[in-house]
């Protein structure tokens, strides 16, 4: 059920070693391990609710958005508690999706994005907590 409170805020990076020192001293945060997501083409880490995400190649979706825009925001992430249902809801309300079904992201947890397209330009993640959380 809306509204859906927010997750992340996602910043493409070139180098996560090279940006994490910034994002810990802005946050007062530490950084998790980093994960290799092979399936989404990216290396990501998370301090506080900023996840950086680096591509594993040129030729990924993260490595594609950094030669066309460079480093910045990539997208934001709301918390939902059923991601499936989320999904049925805002297709049902004419949003246009990228994923028509739940996926595996990062920390367990279960994703699916929305396409900017029905969504004034902005790429959204909607994120579902793994079985820990």
């Amino acid at each position: 059920m809306l509204p859906y409170p927010l997750d992340h805020v996602a910043v493409a990076v070139t180098s996560l070693e090279e940006a994490v020192p910034l994002f810990e001293l802005l946050t007062g945060d530490s950084c998790s391990p980093v994960e290799e997501l092979p399936s989404q083409g990216v290396r990501v880490l998370f301090v506080g609710s900023i996840e950086l995400i680096e591509p594993l190649g040129p030729d990924t979706p993260v490595g594609r958005f950094l030669q066309k825009r460079g480093q910045g925001f990539h997208h934001i992430a709301y918390r939902v508690p059923d991601l499936s249902e989320a999904l049925s809801r805002l297709r049902e309300e004419g949003i246009d999706l990228i994923d028509e079904t739940p996926r595996p992201g990062s920390r367990g947890h279960q994703v699916a994005f929305l396409h900017p397209r029905g969504t004034g330009g902005f790429l959204i993640e909607l994120v579902q907590a793994g079985p820990t959380e």
